[in-house]
């Protein structure tokens, strides 16, 4: 029987990474459009302080370790893109695929249950 804390881990961990997923996807057409949005780092190192702190409780759970392999790969991935954009100005397609994949590996652990 799956446990509950871990149920809402893998759904908090979908959410908030789909949310961020459409906020890499979105917010660059935003900022042409003239509607005065800036250039904020705050909400990609907020979904990766989440990511980072929902990860890590999988990785030290009784999770598979394909699961803990594809979570921990995706979360590496969306770090190293959110570092390259915040401190170098380098936009790079990482955290869609670090995205898909923390998307990915909720989905498999939730189903492994």
């Amino acid at each position: 029987m799956k446990k509950q804390s871990t149920i809402v881990l893998d759904f908090l961990g979908i959410s908030s990474a789909t949310l961020c997923l459409v906020h890499c996807l979105i917010f660059p057409l935003l900022t042409i459009l003239p509607f005065g949005f800036g250039s904020s780092h705050y909400i990609d190192l907020f979904f990766t302080a989440i990511s980072l702190c929902i990860v890590l409780k999988i990785v030290f759970s009784s999770s598979p370790l394909l699961v803990k392999l594809i979570l921990s790969c995706s979360v590496s991935t969306v770090v190293v893109a959110v570092v390259l954009e915040s401190f170098f100005s380098i936009n790079s397609p990482l955290i869609l695929i670090g995205g898909v994949g923390m998307i990915t590996g909720h989905l498999i652990n939730y189903k492994s249950h």
